[in-house]
């Protein structure tokens, strides 16, 4: 017996996730008439909200607020007829003939088709600093803001390759890069660590960790406390920026029984943007662990739109 305040919604298309990829989608989508219907989810509008300053998007030469981009496109979605609600899934059902959705406001969604933008979280180190000073001297994306931090000292937490790639791309900018790990084995393959210690700009600071980030003026790292973790001892160190690569967990529990997933939890794809669902897809973060850009995101968006276009026309 279904709840007395359970509504139901049918329609041609829903989009799980408001991030680039998932407005793109919505845009395209809404343009080929398809009628697609947005949940938005939390952060409405994805990661570029928790950033300030964007200058490697194209057609903003001055660069532009993350959350103002995102302002924009939804925007121009909601111009071309895309709905939007505000709401979580809290779980799929992709057995049945029709794709469900349940809402966290116990609205269940029955769709033609799905399109999947849920995007990736930043694995953070649990310090409360972290959140009060992303895009102001903390961040988990050194191609996105490695520029601000010219001539400046700035750490790379982690042992991955991940981490050896931020810390070698931000020996363009920075005139010195800290690479610290708790460990002294890495995960890095031999050839990324090889680079990074052969740079000439990289340190290493091992079996360490960052208990504090301090910020005591004007809202932006100064200093770090790091402990040694082999005999306890902590001591302060400047820096300008604390780039944070300890990975990313893709937001895939929902879909974990019906969708194929690899190691780390990313979605499968094929041919574009197919999962082994039909009628479902993917874009974004969500099924990209190589390049996790924002216009890379975007342009996943518009080929999911454009594959659940011919999907749909095929029914």
């Amino acid at each position: 017996m279904s709840s007395s305040t359970e509504k139901s919604i049918t329609n041609n298309l829903t989009i799980i996730g408001s991030g680039p990829a998932g407005l793109t989608a919505a845009l395209y989508a809404a343009r080929g008439n398809l009628n697609p219907l947005v949940i938005e989810g939390f952060p409405p509008g994805g990661q570029l909200t928790l950033t300030t300053d964007v200058e490697n998007f194209p057609g903003f030469p001055d660069g532009v607020m993350g959350p103002d981009l995102m302002i924009k496109f939804r925007e121009q979605a909601e111009r071309f007829g895309a709905k939007i609600i505000t709401g979580e899934v809290t779980k799929v059902d992709f057995n049945s003939k029709k794709l469900q959705l349940f809402l966290d406001d116990n609205t269940i969604i029955d769709s033609s088709s799905v399109i999947i933008s849920t995007g990736a979280s930043a694995k953070m180190l649990g310090l409360q600093e972290e959140s009060e000073l992303i895009g102001k001297g903390v961040s988990t994306c050194a191609t996105c803001d490695g520029f601000f931090f010219k001539d400046q000292i700035v750490v790379v937490v982690g042992g991955g390759d991940s981490a050896m790639e931020e810390a070698l791309f931000l020996t363009k900018f920075a005139k010195k890069v800290f690479i610290i790990h708790r460990r002294e084995e890495f995960r890095a393959s031999q050839i990324m660590l090889e680079r990074a210690r052969s740079n000439t700009k990289i340190e290493f600071i091992l079996n360490s960790e960052i208990t504090q980030i301090n910020n005591p003026k004007e809202n932006k790292v100064t200093d770090i406390i790091i402990k040694n973790n082999k005999n306890g001892e902590s001591k302060s160190m400047s820096t300008d920026a604390v780039f944070i690569a300890i990975g990313h967990i893709p937001n895939t529990s929902l879909f974990k029984d019906f969708l194929n997933l690899n190691e780390n939890g990313y979605i499968l794809t094929d041919e574009g943007t197919k999962t082994n669902i039909p009628g479902v897809f993917a874009c974004g973060d969500v099924q990209d662990w190589e390049y996790r850009q924002a216009i890379t995101a975007a342009g996943s968006g518009c080929m999911a739109a454009i594959d659940t276009e011919r999907y749909l026309s095929n029914l």
